[in-house]
């Protein structure tokens, strides 16, 4: 990897705990930022205490997984001394991030009304569960309450299943990512202006935002997809969950010329000139029968012989155990599974998805807390002896 990377020389102060906040500055800071974590004295980020499996006092794996390549420093933002801090750090930063509820930002100063004077050019960035305003801006809030709110549950699962989240924090990510967005687009804005601003975004309004189509669908239509069976598409024919001999196969034959390799590959060519099979429209009218024959097929061999038998010709994927997917020759093959340095041990953690220059780009363990508030302070000015009497004072 080059020296250079496309955020070097930015400096972010993030205000974060736990998931979404994190996952999104850790973006910024692998992509070169300097973003520099401020964190409660008295144990940190909630996450630092996150089980079931720790590495040491006030770390965690799940810790590791949203901070990689930040920088920590400790301050108490409620105390006097603690804003003067802020304040002064603001003065050197270009942008300031954080994904307290939604009520806090003001209470903590942490918006452009309060943070404009010590850098008329500073970006403020809020990821809030219900966003800065209205009934719910006091309200706590999580990703998985976000998934049933918006209508995920919903739509996630079989049929006759109760509702069901999706396995992994989305809402928590896809608001980090967003955050990252906002970031980025503020930050272009007030270097060409030199006048910073507030950016919100709130996990609800991220959630909704992903409902994408099936939402265009529902409010032009009427028409609410709910839940299909085998994971299927709701409108294209195959395109879902096939069954093999050991497992299962997914295959998405979303276009006219997939469903013909499809039906070749399988020795079921003379489908393709069978009417019931003919158009999408006739495949989706007799879904059930065109499955059943795909399935006296595919369930004589594992589901390894399908994806080397159609990988390739047709969109086809292996359904993978979490520890399948990690531990796949593909993963080893392009990188996203890696390793940094640790007071523990080498660490194996992910990649980030972002090539630059066609390399991965540089990862190094999240920081210990408060690691770099001596060094931090110092660059604004704050002498050892004055560090001292903060640390006793708790405010650091």
């Amino acid at each position: 990897m080059s020296a250079h990377l496309p955020l070097s020389g930015t400096r972010i102060l993030s205000i974060e705990q736990y998931g979404a906040g994190p996952y999104g500055t850790m973006f910024l800071a692998q992509l070169g930022a300097e973003v520099i974590k401020i964190e409660p004295p008295a144990g940190g980020d909630s996450s630092r205490a996150t089980g079931p499996y720790f590495l040491g006092p006030d770390d965690s794996l799940f810790y590791q997984s949203f901070n990689l390549n930040k920088r920590s420093l400790t301050l108490d933002l409620k105390s006097v001394a603690g804003q003067d801090i802020l304040h002064r750090l603001v003065a050197t930063a270009d942008a300031v991030t954080n994904n307290a509820r939604g009520d806090q930002p003001a209470v903590l100063g942490l918006d452009y009304a309060a943070l404009g004077a010590s850098n008329p050019a500073i970006v403020c960035v809020h990821a809030s569960a219900y966003g800065r305003h209205g009934p719910r801006a006091a309200w706590p809030g999580y990703d998985y309450l976000m998934q049933a709110e918006a209508g995920f549950l919903h739509v996630t699962g079989e049929p006759d299943a109760p509702p069901t989240r999706f396995g992994l924090s989305m809402v928590d990510f896809i608001t980090g990512t967003m955050l990252a967005t906002a970031t980025l687009a503020a930050l272009l804005d007030a270097r060409q202006t030199g006048k910073g601003r507030d950016m919100d975004v709130s996990l609800l309004d991220a959630a909704l935002h992903q409902t994408s189509y099936p939402a265009l669908w529902y409010l032009n239509q009427g028409h609410d997809i709910g839940r299909t069976a085998r994971s299927a598409h709701p409108s294209v024919v195959p395109s879902q969950l096939i069954r093999t001999a050991d497992g299962w196969l997914f295959v998405m034959a979303q276009l006219p010329k997939f469903w013909a390799r499809l039906a070749d590959a399988l020795g079921l060519g003379a489908l393709k000139d069978d009417p019931r099979f003919r158009s999408n429209a006739d495949r989706f009218a007799n879904k059930a029968a065109l499955i059943a024959i795909i399935e006296a097929v595919t369930q004589t061999q594992p589901t390894a012989y399908w994806v080397a038998h159609l990988g390739g010709k047709v969109p086809v994927a292996a359904v993978n155990s979490l520890g399948e997917a990690l531990d796949s020759p593909v993963m080893a093959d392009n990188g996203m599974v890696t390793s940094v340095e640790h007071d523990s041990g080498p660490l194996r953690v992910l990649a980030n998805p972002i090539l630059v220059d066609g390399e991965r780009l540089p990862n190094r363990a999240a920081p210990a807390l408060g690691a770099d508030t001596v060094a931090l302070l110092a660059e604004i000015g704050i002498s050892p002896a004055e560090t001292a009497a903060l640390r006793a004072a708790g405010t650091i």
